[in-house]
């Protein structure tokens, strides 16, 4: 089992669900049941599966949370650059949560790399 909170991509990606929740406040009231939900349920799952797989008994397991991480992150992307395009965030807000966003895909995919070359090896 491992501590979730000390890995570095888990404590990126929960400031990022922060972030994301505080700026999906500001949606237009017709986005309540719209792009608002499907955000925070994509951008909070990054950070939930991260801690799940934690706790999870082998590195298979911990791999396959992992990339459930990754793909909410690509639909955390895609959210970013919809929202921009409707107006609903900023030129450097869409710039900054999307350079988050890259960066936290970029730590997850190297974590699952190694997991899945440790893996390999020990066969």
């Amino acid at each position: 089992m491992k501590d979730y909170k000390k890995i570095k991509v888990w404590g990126k990606s929960h400031i990022l669900v922060k972030e994301l929740y505080f700026a999906t406040s500001k949606y237009p009231r017709e986005e309540l049941f719209g792009i608002t939900p499907q955000m925070r349920r994509a951008v909070a799952s990054i950070p939930t599966n991260i801690a799940e797989g934690c706790g999870r008994s082998s590195d298979a397991d911990f791999r396959r949370f992992l990339q459930i991480a990754f793909g909410s992150a690509n639909e955390v992307e895609y959210l970013i650059l919809l929202s921009y395009e409707l107006n609903y965030i900023e030129e450097d807000q869409f710039v900054e949560y999307t350079n988050k966003i890259i960066e936290i895909k970029k730590m997850l995919a190297g974590i699952i790399k190694k997991i899945t070359i440790d893996i390999n090896s020990s066969k």
